[in-house]
């Protein structure tokens, strides 16, 4: 019987990822929310939270690059994009792209925040995960305080009509947290892409256009 290793190599994500480059199969959850939602419009300045092994920073530098050529108007719009990607295990160097080793919850975050951009954020991403420890409820219930700390990186950096997207587990307090989140965004919608697997209870909150 095949090891759950080798089950994961033959997922056609696993093997798209492998073919295009992307370093995991998670770069299809946010292509797929991109596609939906459109996320990335005018983003030039992005935060990726819990960013290992750094697929979602390839999707981020991805239309950050497209967005300097497509938006040269009198609208918001800049000449260069910045993008970092926060995460406690190391992610290997991704050209002009930063990344720090740290725990996205300690207060020394909102330093190195500040000290990189030196302006407000335009997106925020958050794919972070609590280890499981395979217990459901106590899995659901540290993944949203996870997800409250993340809120709180949210309130101090990210624009007025900037956009966010985080990664909840579903269960008996996820309402809310969700009204939480309603609260500071005019539009917010949860979603599961096709990428995510069928039995998995993550679920994206996705707010859009920061109050």
């Amino acid at each position: 019987m095949a090891n759950k290793r080798e089950l994961h190599k033959q997922e056609p994500f696993y093997k798209q990822a492998k073919k295009e480059g992307y370093r995991a199969r998670s770069a299809y959850k946010l292509l797929d929310i991109q596609k939906r939602f459109n996320i990335f419009k005018r983003a030039f300045y992005i935060l990726d939270l819990g960013s290992a092994p750094g697929s979602w920073l390839q999707v981020a530098k991805k239309f950050a690059e497209e967005n300097l050529e497509k938006y040269k108007d009198q609208f918001y719009y800049r000449d260069h994009y910045k993008i970092i990607g926060i995460d406690i295990k190391k992610v290997s160097p991704i050209e002009n792209i930063s990344t720090i080793k740290a725990d996205l919850t300690t207060l020394e975050i909102q330093d190195q925040i500040d000290s990189y951009f030196r302006a407000k954020l335009d997106l925020i991403l958050s794919d972070a995960s609590i280890k499981k420890i395979g217990n459901k409820f106590t899995d659901h219930i540290r993944q949203l305080n996870l997800c409250y700390n993340i809120l709180g990186i949210v309130k101090n950096n990210l624009k007025y009509k900037g956009n966010v997207v985080i990664k909840a587990f579903q269960g008996s307090d996820f309402e809310k947290f969700a009204k939480e989140m309603k609260s500071i965004f005019r539009f917010l919608k949860s979603y599961k892409p096709k990428a995510s697997k069928k039995k998995s209870n993550e679920i994206y909150l996705i707010g859009l256009q920061k109050k």
